[in-house]
């Protein structure tokens, strides 16, 4: 066919991104009437009738053949070829004519009794369901499921439960896991406003609808000889509320490190994770102590310094000096991704040297691991850092 005549699978195309959209099923769940929609066809001009004779008469044949739609025709003419009825527009006049030539009456029948199953049940899910039919249908499998669970959720949730605790035939964590978006969608209607923290993010399911979040640990160890557990693992809110007695607390990045870590007297250490570091914040006992961070001497190393300085102004930094970064440049790496942030808590040499890394001064993203540093300077530093138990005078009571 010449270029620009319209033909069936044009109009089909059209239609389809429309459907694609959900325009047509919306309009159906809203109970809208159906009004005709004619589309206007390009097609052969009086001149072509003349000129393309055979390709035009090919071009009317398939319109007519066309099932489904009505076609209207137009005249053209012309003195050399006649008058011609050619087709004009095709008109859609009614819904089922166009779910006939779209081919997707079983969606439709799929979504309306989805629609239905779920007025029935909870009407503000179904008034959702009419203005996003497509996405209905993209979990028409698991529908049912989905309704379930939401209802279940109105109906029993309560902020002591944890995700795992949903009591749905055919739904555990990793379903909710995998619909969690659609979840939310259906939740954020269903629920009163009070039972949903918008300030959540959707992927944030348990935050957003109050359920009970995986507990945040703390791990440490203790550094002297004593009697007990010598390394505990322990629930964040535990810990902050019972303190242990050490007088020096010092957090290392490094697991390896943090294992090694030399016998300090009167002090633990404590596996900060890299930017888990934040989970010491309820920790407020922390301000009471001689608190000692030791990081890698990058400047991701210094913007973890930088937040925990921020919750205890008074935490002092071992081992990420100018003196130790040079005494050990034959282990150098390089750091994969710097960091350039703004770092406020940082001491004014603490601040020189962050400020050289991010200028690649002492070369290109210079940068010293924890596990890089000799032992020998882990042991005099945690000698330094942690002073002796104080001895009490005679007659004072130990605590």
């Amino acid at each position: 066919m010449p270029t620009g005549w319209t033909v069936p699978g044009d109009v089909l195309d059209r239609l389809r991104r429309r459907w694609d959209r959900g325009e047509f099923l919306a309009q159906l769940a809203a109970g809208t009437p159906w009004e005709p929609v004619a589309i206007g066809l390009r097609g052969p001009s009086a001149q072509d009738t003349a000129a393309h004779l055979e390709q035009v008469r090919a071009w009317i044949e398939q319109w007519h053949r066309l099932r489904h739609l009505r076609v209207e025709t137009r005249t053209v003419g012309g003195r050399v070829a006649g008058t011609n009825e050619i087709p004009g527009r095709v008109w859609i006049d009614s819904y089922e004519q166009l779910w006939a030539f779209l081919g997707v009456q079983p969606a439709v029948r799929t979504f309306t009794t989805l629609l239905e199953a779920t007025r029935s049940r909870a009407p503000v899910i179904a008034d959702w369901m009419s203005g996003r039919p497509m996405e209905v249908l993209k979990h028409q499998g698991e529908w049912p499921r989905l309704l379930d669970t939401a209802r279940w959720i109105d109906a029993h949730a309560r902020p002591d439960m944890y995700v795992r605790q949903i009591d749905v035939p055919g739904v555990d964590t990793k379903f909710i896991e995998r619909h969690r978006a659609v979840l939310a969608a259906l939740l954020d209607v269903l629920l009163p406003e009070h039972r949903v923290d918008r300030t959540c993010p959707p992927a944030d399911f348990a935050g957003r609808y109050f359920f009970r979040k995986k507990p945040a640990y703390v791990r440490f160890r203790r550094l002297s000889d004593g009697h007990g557990f010598s390394e505990l693992t322990v629930r964040v809110p535990e810990l902050a509320a019972v303190p242990p007695a050490e007088r020096t607390v010092f957090v290392v990045e490094n697991e390896i490190t943090y294992l090694a870590f030399p016998p300090a007297e009167n002090a633990i250490v404590i596996f900060g994770e890299g930017y888990a570091a934040s989970r010491l914040q309820p920790l407020e006992w922390l301000a009471g102590k001689n608190l000692v961070y030791w990081g890698d001497i990058d400047t991701h190393g210094f913007a973890i310094l930088n937040r925990v300085r921020r919750s205890f102004e008074g935490a002092r930094s071992m081992l990420m000096d100018r003196v130790t970064l040079s005494d050990h440049e034959g282990q150098w790496v390089s750091e994969p991704t710097p960091t350039s942030e703004h770092l406020e808590a940082l001491l004014p040499e603490e601040a020189s040297l962050y400020t050289d890394l991010v200028e690649d001064v002492l070369g290109s993203s210079v940068r010293l691991e924890q596990e890089r540093v000799s032992y020998a300077a882990i042991q005099e530093a945690a000698r330094l850092f942690s002073p002796p138990r104080r001895i009490k005078p005679k007659g004072e009571r130990a605590i």
